[in-house]
């Protein structure tokens, strides 16, 4: 297959919360383990890695204390690519998650710690986005950024209204995690107010029930519930044009990792791959929206965006740690001759 070269001329801006995970060591749960793998993360910084590495412009936004663990995170983010210069330092507390790797049996589970860190204290007033903008052609959130506290939440509709001022496009992941709002609101009471900014979300059902109470029919295959979800979402989100949503499904006794997108009323959904080892499945999410939103700004056609999309989602699986660490090359590699044991040399 044939795409088109990254347009390095490009920029997005994320904004999100910077974090620590700390991973038990060697499948471990956390009553047996002796020790932990740490890697950088974050959903917005995610992306952020990905597009990075696939050769577009991304400026990361978020707070972070002034000391050597977030200075650590912050040049890993560097020596991939990423612009670091309009993070804000303050605080006292980087955000920490621990996850205890799950398999075909029990799920992976994830223990946070966020409370009090320099980036849920954020407040409106801190950063200048009309700055932060200047040059920007991209704005990229997710459900997390506004989950950690009210302050963080109300600097995502700061951000969303100085975007909207900016003429950029604005894109969103619903992103909902159950264990975050702690704050003593509802994410149905927050979300879809932030939500009605986007001109691209990537979702997922279970999400899109409990932001905007939209149920889909589980009589109906995925890709018919995807479009009836895509057909609810109209009147919550005014300016949607695309949805995308990928899916973890068993077909043939295999498990299999596919994607949808909706362009301006139209749907295309990529085969997919058949999962038959997964290194660490956090990130994925992530790597599938880094991989839309590449083929979006550089005018990928509708196909060519949800199968690229789709194959980061899946290369992302067989990486250790949050980031998607690929190149563009790696990816359509996958998408042209599918998975290989083969050894490259």
């Amino acid at each position: 297959m044939q795409t088109p070269g990254g347009n390095k001329d490009l920029r997005i801006t994320a904004f999100g919360e910077f974090l620590l995970r700390l991973h038990s060591n060697a499948g471990k749960r956390f009553q047996q383990t002796d020790g932990y793998t740490a890697y950088y993360a974050g959903a917005e910084a995610n992306v952020c890695v990905l597009l990075a590495r696939l050769g577009m412009q991304a400026d990361y936004i978020t707070r972070v204390p002034d000391n050597d663990l977030a200075a650590a995170g912050i040049q890993q983010l560097r020596s991939h690519g990423v612009n670091t210069d309009r993070i804000l330092y303050g605080g006292d507390k980087l955000g920490l998650y621990f996850t205890e790797a799950g398999n075909s049996i029990r799920p992976t589970r994830v223990i946070y710690d966020r409370a009090g860190t320099a980036y849920a204290e954020l407040q409106p007033g801190q950063l200048n986005w009309k700055e932060i903008f200047e040059g920007s052609h991209c704005f990229h959130w997710s459900g997390v950024a506004a989950a950690v506290s009210a302050g963080a939440a109300d600097v995502c509709r700061e951000a969303l209204e100085a975007a909207m001022e900016a003429g950029i496009k604005i894109s969103s992941d619903f992103n909902y995690r159950s264990k975050l709002w702690k704050y003593g609101k509802h994410p149905s009471e927050i979300m879809p107010g932030l939500l009605q900014y986007s001109e691209v979300t990537v979702a997922d059902l279970d999400a899109v029930k409990i932001y905007f109470d939209i149920n889909t029919d589980p009589a109906l295959t995925l890709e018919q519930r995807f479009e009836q979800c895509y057909a609810a979402l109209q009147p919550h989100m005014p300016r949607l044009k695309t949805l995308g949503m990928s899916f973890r499904q068993v077909k043939d006794q295999q498990l299999w990792y596919t994607g949808a997108l909706a362009q301006e009323g139209r749907f295309y959904y990529a085969s997919g791959f058949a999962l038959t080892d997964i290194t660490d499945q956090i990130g994925t999410g992530d790597a599938f929206t880094a991989g839309m939103l590449y083929g979006l700004m550089n005018g990928y056609r509708p196909q060519q965006v949800i199968d690229f999309a789709t194959a980061c989602g899946v290369i992302k699986q067989s990486i250790p740690g949050d980031w998607a660490i690929v190149s563009r090359g790696e990816v359509e590699e996958l998408m042209n001759n599918g998975m290989s044991g083969r050894i490259a040399r």
